[in-house]
């Protein structure tokens, strides 16, 4: 995959962004019905299990449910368009992972603009990201790990959770990456 400079940027930009435009939300009889929260991927998986784990949180501090909702498909498209769909009175959440910035990039035609669409109101959790190789592996920082891939580029192989995933985003941004 080859991440032209301008959308890396968009994206990058965007990442960083987020954060920032965090909207702060009270009333002070909210909620009085449940709210639902979207997640865009199967039951279990790790965003799933983090609205999860919210939502009875929410449920304990606002003696209000919080149902999660799983409408996978599309890379999360579907959940982030039914979100987008549902009448804007914060009864509908979207849970959104890196996967909603990414998508924007991977998907030539959306039928809805997520940074316009989609107004962030919490931030949740960060997760880092590292690089791992087996312990016998014989590259024990990052310079000799480059030497070695040079040296023997058909003895390595790379995994991650599937195209447009931050694993391999990150992946392709390392092999882009200039290398002294």
């Amino acid at each position: 995959m080859k991440l032209p400079r301008r959308q890396f940027l968009h994206l990058t930009a965007g990442a960083a962004a987020l954060p920032a435009m965090a909207r702060v939300a009270s009333a002070l009889d909210y909620p009085r019905r449940p709210v639902r929260i979207i997640v865009g991927f199967v039951a279990g998986q790790n965003l799933d299990i983090t609205a999860r784990l919210i939502g009875q949180w929410l449920l304990e501090r606002l003696s209000q449910q919080f149902v999660i909702e799983n409408r996978p498909g599309a890379g999360g498209n579907v959940g982030a368009e039914v979100v987008v769909r549902a009448t804007p009175d914060g009864y509908t959440l979207l849970a959104v992972g890196s996967n909603n910035m990414i998508n924007v990039t991977l998907y030539e035609k959306l039928n809805f603009d997520f940074i316009r669409d989609i107004a962030p109101v919490a931030s949740i959790g960060r997760v880092p990201q590292v690089m791992e190789v087996n312990p016998s592996f014989p590259a024990k920082t990052v310079p000799e790990f480059i030497a070695y891939a040079r040296a023997n580029p058909d003895k390595l192989s790379f995994a991650s959770a599937g195209i447009g995933s931050t694993a391999h985003l990150d992946g392709e941004l390392f092999q882009a990456a200039p290398m002294q």
